[in-house]
């Protein structure tokens, strides 16, 4: 993957060279963003000041620097800076590096290896880097875009440090795109609304927006063009999202909490970047329904209902018209009283079913269908319920030697409060029938 700044191909004399490619920095001071990890204190920069450069996992988006910063390191540290990406190469090519690493370093040369994609390694890959990290033939630079935790090995991952690299902010993009007209020596042909369009097409993708600014300073326009002509000579650019990756987890995350957190507006934002990003609307409502039952449940019954009529409407809808019934259901939620009453008794029930092992029901509460089973006890003593004055005989009807849990603990909102009244009425008869 060509990094921030361009490819490393080698443009021959006289040839075009891309913008990108123009405007690589030379140092680490020259590159934008990114202070996190390249500020004053920041981890790369302690690093190379204590002379102490360990590996590295970069972790990000594309276009925001993983490749250019690690260049750079290189040069700083003097070390050889070899580059491979896991998509393309495999074990004979793994095994070709690391033996002009080891001649390297018998010359008096370390050698940083810069894995584009490395998590496109699989584990036996992945450990075939560990002897040659842990004897100093190799310092490993790792770029990745999806999260390390689930797609690097453990070993790896001790002995690499995990920096992550963000999408670049309006501000930053605002000082490439500088950058790029002192380059180009004439500013672009924007009015302010239309280079502020420019920004937000590159999508925090540094890379992608000075190949936008090279195609935009090649036509031939008179005046300055406004944000409407802008988006009629280029087409936005895609949002980032990977329906099988981190971005599709983050954004149901999002949605979820937004959801719980009583937040309409930030839940309708969500759900339309993951419909915006091509989800399926058949997932989101599934997950949309499991919010009912797990973030609101008994506070409001009604918000089950809700979002099974918003599914079924969907199915006969279609896209786009029927995407409005997710909609209406995701606000519906988000206004909806909370609670997670039922959810956490029943996790508390799972607990307690473990820990009681096979317990039997108690005899008064077992069906006797056979002479035999009556002479056992099976159903002695059982109290039917709708014999009783208040339709309530206070019985046990939990495993005979099991401490009574409280397992549903309703909450004062919504209907739960009239749930947790009921509760209370039928607590104090089993209390009096007790005694």
């Amino acid at each position: 993957m060509a990094d921030l700044f361009g490819s490393p191909e080698v443009v021959a004399e006289g040839g075009h060279r891309p913008l990108a490619d123009r405007l690589r920095p030379k140092s680490l001071a020259e590159v934008i963003g990114q202070r996190q990890v390249l500020g004053p204190d920041a981890p790369l920069t302690v690093m190379l000041e204590s002379g102490s450069l360990g590996s590295l996992i970069f972790w990000g988006p594309p276009g925001v620097g993983k490749t250019t910063i690690a260049r750079l390191l290189a040069a700083e540290t003097d070390l050889h800076f070899v580059q491979i990406s896991a998509i393309f190469s495999g074990v004979p090519e793994l095994r070709k590096v690391f033996e002009a690493a080891k001649i390297r370093r018998q010359n008096g040369q370390g050698t940083l290896l810069f894995v584009d994609e490395i998590h496109r390694f699989n584990k036996a890959q992945q450990d075939g880097f560990l002897p040659h990290m842990e004897d100093g033939t190799i310092l490993l630079v790792g770029a990745t875009t999806e999260n390390p935790s689930f797609e690097l090995n453990a070993a790896v991952l001790s002995r690499s440090q995990v920096l992550v690299l963000e999408r670049l902010p309006q501000d930053d993009l605002e000082l490439l795109a500088l950058r790029a007209e002192a380059e180009l020596d004439r500013p672009l042909p924007l009015d302010s609304a239309a280079r502020e369009n420019l920004l937000e097409m590159a999508d925090g993708d540094g890379r992608a927006l000075l190949n936008l600014i090279e195609q935009v300073a090649a036509w031939k326009v008179d005046g300055l063009l406004d944000g409407k002509a802008l988006s009629a000579r280029l087409m936005r650019r895609a949002a980032q999202y990977d329906k099988g990756g981190d971005a599709h987890y983050n954004l149901i995350s999002a949605l979820h909490k937004s959801v719980r957190g009583s937040d309409p507006d930030a839940s309708l934002y969500w759900l339309a970047r993951m419909l915006e990003g091509g989800e399926d609307p058949r997932y989101l409502m599934r997950r949309i329904t499991r919010m009912a039952v797990e973030d609101i449940g008994l506070a409001d019954p009604q918000a089950q209902a809700i979002c099974l009529q918003s599914w079924e409407t969907y199915e006969r809808l279609g896209s786009p018209e029927g995407e409005l019934a997710l909609a209406q259901a995701v606000t519906y939620l988000a206004l909806a009283p909370k609670s997670n009453a039922a959810y956490v008794a029943y996790k508390s029930a799972r607990r307690a079913a473990k820990q009681t092992g096979s317990a039997p029901p108690p005899k008064h509460i077992m069906n006797a269908p056979t002479n035999l089973m009556k002479d056992q006890g099976y159903g002695a003593g059982y109290a039917y319920d709708h014999d009783a004055e208040d339709g309530f005989s206070g019985q046990n009807y939990f495993p005979d030697g099991m401490e009574r849990p409280q397992l549903y603990q309703p909450v004062e909102r919504g209907f739960e409060r009239d749930l947790k009244k009921r509760l209370d009425y039928f607590e104090k008869l089993r209390a009096t029938r007790k005694t």
